[in-house]
């Protein structure tokens, strides 16, 4: 009995201390546990990631492109038909105004004008004849030995003559001008851009003998938004860069009235002067149009700034952390690239320079090498 009460006691023994492990381990995992320490957010940059705020003077501008053409160019045609005899140019050759350039056959023209020229003089000799018998029958018809009536058939006679002399004079004229045209001139000072024809062709009238441009001044035809079309005005300066030529300077000399039914856009013209022939004819140039300028303000290259809706920021680093700064921009220099800062961000400031996607705030910025 001793022995069987032991063991009974022995076992509530263990029940009841397991009862109260079991308790214990619930009231531990009920009570809050100390949170744990959250890992620092570490970002890394490359130097070339990085930029300063600087103070920069800048150009408000509008950027154009386009092809350059001459102002004043011509196509020069035939006026007459015929076989071309000489050619006395070629492209690239410099040429003045009033220059023979090509001779067409005059032979069959030089047999018009002397037909027509004979037929004047016959005429001329017609009207001199009436003329007489008009003069004499005037006489007689003041002393009555004819009438009115007969007297009015000489002076219509005397008219007829007149007329036919005019009509001769006028064909005589046709005839020479259309001589004069077989000798092709040029229309302007300027140099040879095409050469059409050959010696031997046949042309017609209308037939594209050679192209003459006059390369001093040069025009650059390009569109603008219509939203900035008020801000463009005549004598504003344009900086461009023309394709294996450099930089040149030009000036906005007309705006188009009407909007371009395609792009609904405006097309202005930008001047260009050459007096040293350095730019050629169909050019491609790029260039702003400069609608103002700032100095010495905050500038930040386009790339650091960051948009949300209206809200402009960029990412700046304050004592090797990362924060997200916002900032008011003000005018914008598409030639540099740069963009000024009205308000937000001090010049010195340290910011990441190109967009590098979503960058958290508040995370450690570490500097790594290339």
């Amino acid at each position: 009995m001793k022995g069987k009460t032991l063991l009974i006691t022995a076992a509530c023994a263990v029940i009841a201390l397991s009862a109260t492990l079991a308790v214990r381990k619930a009231g531990s995992a009920r009570r809050p546990q100390p949170p744990a320490q959250a890992a620092v957010n570490v970002v890394e940059f490359l130097q070339t990631d990085l930029v300063s705020a600087g103070r920069q003077d800048l150009q408000a501008s509008l950027p154009l492109s386009g092809s350059l053409r001459a102002l004043n160019q011509a196509s020069v045609k035939a006026k007459v038909s015929g076989e071309v005899q000489q050619v006395l140019v070629r492209e690239g050759e410099p040429v003045r105004a009033g220059q023979v350039i090509v001779r067409i056959d005059p032979t069959e023209y030089e047999a018009k004008v002397a037909q027509a020229r004979g037929q004047m003089l016959a005429m001329r000799g017609q009207l001199q004849n009436s003329r007489q018998t008009w003069e004499r029958n005037r006489e007689l018809v003041g002393k009555g030995f004819i009438s009115k009536t007969a007297f009015d058939k000489f002076q219509s006679d005397l008219d007829v003559a007149r007329a036919n002399l005019d009509a001769a004079q006028g064909g005589l004229a046709v005839a020479q001008k259309a001589l004069a045209d077989t000798v092709v001139k040029a229309p302007l000072d300027g140099m040879v851009s095409a050469r059409a024809v050959q010696p031997g062709e046949k042309v017609s009238p209308d037939t594209r003998l050679v192209d003459v441009v006059d390369l001093r001044i040069l025009e650059l035809e390009a569109p603008i938004p219509m939203a900035d079309v008020a801000r463009a005005a005549v004598g504003q300066p344009v900086e461009l860069d023309v394709e294996g030529a450099g930089r040149f300077t030009g000036k906005l000399v007309r705006i188009n009235p009407a909007v371009s039914q395609g792009t609904r856009s405006i097309m202005v013209y930008i001047r260009v002067e050459n007096g040293d022939a350095r730019l050629r004819a169909g050019m491609f140039a790029r260039g702003a149009l400069v609608l103002g300028e700032r100095a010495g303000v905050v500038a930040v290259p386009v790339s650091a700034v960051r948009m949300e809706g209206e809200r402009a920021f960029v990412y700046a680093i304050d004592k090797d952390t990362l924060a997200e700064r916002p900032v008011q921009l003000g005018i914008r220099d598409e030639a540099s690239g740069l963009v000024e800062i009205v308000s937000g961000l001090d010049a010195g400031a340290e910011i990441v320079r190109n967009n590098l996607g979503t960058l958290r705030s508040g995370s450690q910025v570490r500097r790594v090498k290339a």
